[in-house]
């Protein structure tokens, strides 16, 4: 029997410029919307007085909001994730969180970094999956689901337009299909099975133009998610449900009060066009052009709010009192937790020694 050596040659490292061209890339658009983007479109210095008057009340609610924002993360977590307490779930998210929003391609380290620490805690990377897989899929049902709310309650508050009522149709019609494929791929393994050999036919449909080769192996993913998660979601699909509206809620909580604290009042935009304009700049956030969609996410934000009759400078006082409670605080917090979980032994385990629970398959 003959053995193959392992390959030991290492691997060329990408050039300077291309491991620097995403941070650049970051750092001109968040400056270009604070030095060119503000000053057209306001007068920074009624900016800065809206921010300013703020009284001592009203910066404490809006900071006790922001850290409860923080904290729905956990609950998230912990209903995913069987076994993981509230205090890992809170080193995890802070770490995780500083991460997307600080480095290109934040999420897909962050995902990496979520399998070291919980490795390190006892789980198998099966739990971990199932934690992620879960979550990120009832996290999206909720970015495709507040749009169509939002424009509900606004037909109650504005006359229907054929855009609005375009978009909320189009916007159900794939939530309703998110759903109906999530019973489908849960309702039995067979039914996994067809569920992931339709999406495989249309992903390879796709990918074709592209000269690319049909996708393989999606509907033994499929029913291996199902085995994985069936017990899970079967016990706790409600509170998963409840925790994931409860983290986005939260953080539109915050939104609305860093508006109406800079004096965005509720008759120059009431709180579902609020609403409406945080729906569809989150789903700006889906696409990873930026860490945690800085730029994007302001000008949307700002622009929308606007449009919708609120006061420029007002408008972009809220906004970026927002942004920094939920997008800038996050990152020395982050890094705290990270310095903590790298010192803290006390919490280690030997790899897939972690407790298990009736809700962990004995494949998990």
């Amino acid at each position: 029997m003959t053995t193959t050596a392992p390959d030991t040659t290492p691997r060329p490292s990408r050039p300077l410029w291309r491991r620097l061209i995403g941070p650049v890339f970051s750092l001109v658009l968040a400056g270009a919307v604070l030095f060119w983007f503000l000053p057209q479109f306001t007068d920074l210095s009624a900016v800065w007085s809206s921010v300013t008057e703020m009284s001592a009340l009203q910066i404490t609610v809006l900071v006790v909001a922001a850290i409860w924002n923080l904290a729905t993360y956990q609950l998230v977590m912990t209903s995913t994730m069987p076994g993981l307490t509230v205090r890992q779930a809170t080193v995890s998210t802070e770490t995780t969180t500083a991460v997307s929003n600080t480095l290109v391609g934040g999420a897909a380290i962050a995902m990496g970094l979520t399998y070291t620490m919980n490795s390190s805690w006892g789980f198998s990377r099966n739990r971990t999956s199932v934690s992620l897989l879960v979550s990120g899929l009832w996290n999206n049902f909720v970015k495709l689901g507040m749009p169509v709310v939002a424009l509900v309650l606004l037909l109650f508050t504005a006359p229907p337009t054929a855009g609005r009522v375009i978009t909320g149709v189009l916007g159900l019609a794939g939530l309703v299909l998110a759903v109906v494929l999530l019973w489908l791929a849960l309702r039995s393994r067979e039914s996994a099975a067809r569920v992931g050999l339709g999406l495989a036919r249309m992903v390879s449909a796709v990918l074709r133009p592209f000269h690319r080769g049909p996708v393989q192996g999606w509907d033994r993913a499929m029913t291996k998610f199902r085995d994985r998660t069936v017990l899970l979601l079967h016990a706790r699909w409600h509170w998963i449900t409840v925790t994931t509206l409860l983290s986005h809620l939260s953080l539109f909580a915050v939104l609305l009060l860093a508006l109406r604290f800079c004096g965005v009042t509720e008759e120059q935009v009431g709180w579902p066009e609020v609403l409406a304009v945080f729906a569809f700049a989150r789903l700006l956030t889906a696409i990873p052009f930026t860490p945690g969609g800085v730029g994007f996410v302001e000008v949307a934000l700002i622009s929308g709010l606007s449009a919708a009759g609120g006061a420029r400078s007002a408008v972009a006082a809220g906004v970026l009192v927002f942004r920094v409670l939920t997008y800038v605080l996050p990152i020395p917090l982050g890094l705290a937790t990270y310095v903590f979980w790298q010192r803290n032994r006390s919490w280690r385990r030997a790899p897939n020694t972690a407790p298990r629970t009736p809700l962990v398959p004995e494949t998990v």
